[in-house]
């Protein structure tokens, strides 16, 4: 479970097939620290650390998990937001994250809005019902407050220091971001649809 507090970021450093699947190498954030079967967030998509070194580390991402985030669009050289899984001790500073992205969402617009970015993303439709206004939602991994939801257009408002911290930056108009909706709200809508049935 991850909190959508990025720790670090990193690069990509190198890109090998085996099969349907991709094992990416990736410079090393955390020497030291990091051990094999570790479970580490990448772009908010929960990898296993399968090797390791002090200089980079691998972890191996299969078809599934390649069809249905943006990892498979990642090139050697790209910055990838990171993090590890939240400790029991921790101070939960953002939202539940599982890593099990839901989708896919296009950026549509980024504009500058008093010393802050704010983004739009078209999310598919068929999800929208799990966003709601002032409701979490992680983007990459990062833990965000929804501004505005508008049919399936979701506004969300990013900090300077998040901006500065995060894979943000690289972000441009037609990208695609990985987005895993409220753990909760997925619950709940699915309860609904259960009682409904009845």
């Amino acid at each position: 479970m991850f909190s959508g507090i990025i720790e670090k970021v990193t690069t990509l450093e190198n890109i090998d097939k085996s099969g349907s699947n991709k094992l990416f190498t990736f410079k090393n954030a955390y020497p030291g620290e990091i051990y094999i079967d570790q479970s580490i967030s990448h772009n908010g998509v929960c990898l296993t650390v399968v090797e390791f070194n002090k200089y980079t580390y691998k972890v191996e991402a299969i078809k599934e998990t390649l069809d249905v985030t943006n990892l498979d669009a990642l090139s050697v050289g790209d910055i990838v937001n990171l993090e590890r899984s939240v400790m029991a001790s921790s101070r939960m500073d953002g939202h539940i994250v599982q890593g099990h992205v839901d989708a896919v969402a296009k950026v549509i617009t980024i504009e500058e809005v008093d010393g802050s970015l704010e983004i739009s993303l078209d999310v598919p439709e068929d999800k929208s019902h799990l966003i709601i206004s002032k409701g979490s939602i992680a983007l990459n991994g990062i833990s965000l407050t929804v501004k505005s939801i508008n049919q399936n257009l979701v506004r969300v408002a990013i900090i300077p220091f998040t901006f500065q911290y995060t894979n943000i930056k690289d972000w441009k108009i037609a990208d695609f971001i990985n987005v895993e909706f409220d753990i909760l709200g997925k619950y709940i809508f699915a309860y609904m649809q259960k009682m409904n049935a009845r």
